[in-house]
């Protein structure tokens, strides 16, 4: 019987074949999995598919238990409220960025590969903190090996578009790069991250060269103008950031003292008074009775249930049994 394969599967195979990590072969494998006819015809091939992926989940996590020597530079472990990762060509402002909001030590050069390993900094924003990482540059012939596995872990991917360079090269390159390794967020790869564009080298743009970038931009990612040494475009910028990341800072309160204002628990938006419990202590928050709340959609110290839905600032008051 023939096997009938469609064309996300031959697009979910591509994405096997140039697969770099064990990680990344694991989603194509998946996804050809999800997309293949299940019919007599495809039987053995899916069963080969089903050999291979437990194969592959094996030897992920034996790397991950550390059964397997080596280092992966492109392992960046989480800091602060959100993790972003910048993409770009060589000399797309990536460094610059990074060395002008966080407390990076970046080299800022007008050669390219100056950056040649990911570099974490750490950036504040009102009373939280955001790490934005630079990374290495690609190329249309190169990408480094591994570099994908940044890319998936992150919370935010940041373009990086050059506005005084090649604007048209620069998209293709880094849309292809992200579709090529099924990196965009959409109804049909969930797994994908959400994406936005920094236009870098504002101060040295036309409008005509923004409406360019729109044009050429194949799916509607909000785009920041910036220049690395204007500090207002960078607070836009990390403003723009914390709305995009979806996450919501909520103030704890004990009773009869006032709310601790300075160190604010960060949680995803549509958390509730339970998942707050949680983060605090997830056994205490099986004992949580009632609550009480101040600010948005409540009166001033209103009681609300633990389904209560949390919005950005708002001070919580937990009553435990």
């Amino acid at each position: 019987m023939p096997a009938n394969l469609t064309p996300d599967y031959f697009k979910a195979e591509k994405w096997f074949k140039q697969a770099a990590t064990d990680e990344e072969k694991i989603l194509a494998l998946e996804e050809m999995m999800r997309v293949i006819p299940k019919h007599k015809g495809t039987e053995h091939m899916r069963a080969d598919m089903r050999k291979k992926l437990s194969a592959l989940k094996e030897s992920a996590e034996k790397k991950k238990k550390g059964l397997q020597h080596g280092f992966d530079i492109f392992h960046i472990p989480k800091a602060g409220a959100g993790q972003v990762v910048l993409l770009g060509l060589p000399n797309s402002g990536k460094s610059a960025i990074v060395s002008s909001i966080t407390n990076a030590k970046t080299q800022v050069a007008d050669f390219p590969f100056t950056t040649n390993a990911p570099i974490p900094g750490v950036a504040q924003f009102e009373d939280i903190k955001i790490e934005i990482v630079d990374m290495p540059p690609i190329t249309v012939e190169f990408a480094p090996a591994g570099i994908v596995n940044a890319y998936r872990n992150c919370d935010l991917i940041g373009i990086c578009i050059d506005l005084s360079g090649d604007i048209a090269e620069q998209v293709k390159i880094c849309l292809n790069f992200l579709e090529e390794k099924r990196l965009i967020a959409d109804e049909n790869n969930p797994l994908g991250k959400k994406c936005f564009v920094i236009a870098t080298k504002a101060d040295l743009s036309t409008t005509e060269q923004i409406d360019e970038l729109k044009k050429l931009l194949a799916k509607p990612f909000e785009i920041v103008p910036i220049c690395a040494d204007d500090s207002d475009s960078l607070e836009i910028m990390l403003t723009a950031i914390f709305r995009l990341l979806e996450i919501v800072r909520v103030y704890a309160k004990k009773p009869g003292e006032p709310a601790d204002m300075k160190e604010p628990f960060v949680l995803h938006k549509g958390a509730t008074v339970a998942d707050l419990a949680i983060s605090i202590h997830r056994e205490l928050a099986e004992k949580l009775k009632t609550a009480r709340c101040w600010g948005r959609n409540v009166h001033d110290g209103q009681n609300v249930h633990k389904t209560h839905i949390l919005c950005d600032k708002d001070i919580i008051e937990l009553h435990f049994a």
